[in-house]
């Protein structure tokens, strides 16, 4: 399995091989990824190695750069798509788009795992609601190393 956040795949038994710029390597290898490929300087889909699944929740992936990488049998899962990527997972059994749904059993588990210590969120930064903007910005930078908090304070009335 490739992806970039490692700690629920390998809950679950994945032998993860992560890929990340340099500068998140040591985080990446932290969460678990038995494997970690700096795209920086290697591109994965020329190792000549396969996947049974590979996770890009990025977006820079497509069907035609990782075909060669995925087994017979193997997934490709893009977060972040555009609606021809879209379309094609309708005709490609083996391509599938989009954000899985939300659920109360679903959040549970995460919840329960995190609790746990079985799985890990990474908070890179954390913005207060006036920030918003802010922290979109931030995001859009590209450069976030985990995830970006939007906190709101309750007051008492």
């Amino acid at each position: 399995m490739s992806l970039r956040n490692p700690d629920i795949a390998k809950y679950f038994g994945a032998e993860v091989t992560a890929i990340c710029s340099t500068s998140n390597i040591e985080l990446v290898a932290s969460l678990g990824a038995k494997k970690v490929i700096d795209y920086t300087k290697e591109d994965f889909t020329k190792n000549n190695e396969t996947y049974d699944v590979i996770l890009d929740a990025v977006g820079n992936l497509s069907l035609l750069q990782c075909k060669k990488s995925l087994k017979k049998q193997g997934k490709l899962i893009l977060i972040n798509t555009g609606l021809l990527t879209n379309l094609l997972s309708i005709i490609r059994k083996n391509v599938i788009c989009g954000v899985a749904g939300e659920s109360k059993e679903g959040l549970d588990f995460l919840r329960e795992r995190t609790e746990a210590g079985d799985i890990e969120a990474v908070i890179d930064k954390i913005y207060p609601l006036e920030q918003t903007a802010e922290a979109h910005r931030y995001v859009d930078t590209g450069h976030k190393k985990g995830n970006v908090v939007i906190s709101v304070e309750h007051k008492e009335t």
